[in-house]
């Protein structure tokens, strides 16, 4: 008779004993195919996906080319996106090809209604400026990773739980909608780095809401055992589709991690260049500017010399490229009165010519009937240029007087305003074939060297060399045509021939 073996029995390991917990007392809570009926119930083609994808997407163009952040979240409640995506993920999870498929070219099909419809609107609208709403969809970086990651953890969670008002809120996070509208912004106004950027948006959000809906998808017990026996070639076809999706992301995540390395470095230069107490109040990089432009407000004490060359050939030679740094010195706490009077002074005359340069740029957008973003302005030579656009019964003489008129507004500067192309007045010509009207002639002159376009002088007669002098000395290429007057010539417009 065999001894009965009285020794306890021995715990499994912690590392065992959580899965086995897990599926016992967590999966099997879940009716995974009622989960699964749930998930397929949106994430298919039908008229009323195909038409909130069209009204999300007119609600979302609209609110980007207003600026407006309501009516922008306004479109991500509407937006249907979430179900194809979320869809994908469980078909993932279940490896089910089929499902994969469906949902796919339900998502595709979608997104490109969504970008044909935004596209047709913004080429209708008047607006096609890039707004503040625009331009923070066009450089993904790696909070929006982050927002997109917890969204679709949350709505996979709130999908296999049942709780549906979850979804509200997860459709607000993952902003799906907004990021297609700009692409239709940057392919109606060919901006390209408009659209690419957007795109890459939606590229990130949509890949990452994806495999983090799968990953808990498998995480709650949705495996291979919900759909038919894959073959060996749709499971490799499975792997590619990961393959394909994980190398764009992967390049997009080096270059948003570049970018955060990038910051850390600049704010760590900017600091080594001050005392201890000082502190860096903001700080701003424009990544798509060359050379890489930084700004930054430091609070100090002490006002430091030559701070922002000494700290930009450093983060130059860190960054291993052109580095175009400017660091506003804020004076607190105590000093000497000569440091405060240098700092005082050099930032009065900072914020005079700030003030001065938005005066000026807004002053030209107005009379030349044009947004703001239109002006260029150059102030270190302290140069305005601006093509003014047509106004109602105005002439040359008009855009001439306008131009005068802010000169004496901002003496010191140079401003050009390119007007439209517009008739050229007639010339009087005297005796000698010399132009007798000064007026004419001053306006036929300006007109010429502001639009840069070449001119032909229609005059009948022989003595036509003052007249083309008077042209090309001022730089204009002008020719003479032979005309049917003899006591005027008529400029016009040369075209094309």
């Amino acid at each position: 008779m065999p001894m009965q073996d009285d020794r306890p029995i021995a715990d499994p390991p912690l590392w065992r004993a959580i899965p086995r917990w897990w599926r016992g007392h967590v999966t099997r809570e879940i009716d995974h195919q009622a989960v699964v009926d749930r998930v397929r119930e949106d994430d298919g083609w039908s008229p009323r996906y195909a038409f909130m994808i069209l009204m999300s997407a007119g609600i979302a163009v609209l609110g980007l080319l207003l600026s407006s952040p309501a009516v922008v979240i306004g479109a991500m409640l509407i937006s249907p996106l979430m179900g194809p995506i979320v869809g994908l993920g469980f078909a993932l999870a279940t490896v089910d090809s089929r499902e994969i498929r469906r949902t796919l070219s339900t998502l595709a099909a979608g997104a490109a209604i969504a970008v044909v419809f935004t596209a047709f609107i913004v080429l209708l609208s008047p607006l096609q400026t890039v707004t503040n709403e625009i331009a923070a969809r066009t450089r993904p970086n790696l909070f929006d990773l982050m927002v997109a990651l917890f969204s679709a953890l949350a709505g996979a969670y709130a999908m296999i739980r049942g709780k549906a008002g979850t979804i509200v809120g997860v459709a607000i996070a993952t902003a799906l909608m907004p990021p297609l509208a700009t692409v239709g912004f940057g392919l109606a106004t060919l901006n390209a780095t408009v659209a690419g950027g957007a795109f890459l948006l939606f590229f990130t959000n949509f890949v990452t809401i994806a495999l983090a809906a799968g990953i808990m998808a498998r995480l709650y017990g949705f495996g291979r055992e919900l759909s038919p026996r894959q073959s060996w070639l749709q499971t490799a076809f499975i792997i590619g589709i990961f393959l394909a999706l994980a190398v764009p992301l992967g390049l997009s995540l080096g270059r948003i991690a570049w970018e955060a390395r990038a910051s850390r470095e600049a704010r760590d230069v900017i600091s080594r260049e001050f005392a201890d107490e000082a502190r860096i109040s903001q700080i701003e990089i424009d990544f798509g500017a060359r050379p890489l432009a930084v700004t930054a407000s430091v609070l100090t004490s002490r006002y430091e010399r030559d701070a922002s060359a000494r700290a930009t050939r450093i983060l130059s030679d860190i960054l291993g490229q052109p580095v175009a740094l400017d660091i506003e010195q804020i004076r607190v706490g105590e000093g000497t009165d000569t440091e405060n009077a240098q700092l005082l002074a050099a930032q009065s005359a900072r914020r005079e010519v700030q003030g001065q340069v938005d005066r000026l740029t807004d002053r030209l957008a107005l009379i030349a009937g044009v947004d703001a973003d239109a002006v260029t302005v150059d102030t270190a030579r302290k140069r305005a240029i601006v093509r003014a656009k047509p106004l109602p019964d105005a002439g040359l003489a008009t855009y001439r007087v306008l131009e005068q008129r802010a000169l004496q507004t901002a003496p010191g500067w140079t401003i050009e305003v390119t007007p439209p192309v517009l008739p050229l007045p007639e010339l009087a010509l005297g005796e000698d074939g010399t132009p007798g009207d000064a007026d004419a002639l001053a306006l036929t002159i300006w007109a010429g060297r502001r639009t840069g376009l070449p001119i032909d002088l229609a005059v009948r007669g022989d003595s036509d060399a003052a007249l083309l002098k008077a042209f090309t000395d001022r730089g204009i290429d002008a020719r003479i045509v032979r005309g049917t007057s003899a006591d005027r010539a008529v400029p016009r417009w040369r075209t094309a021939e």
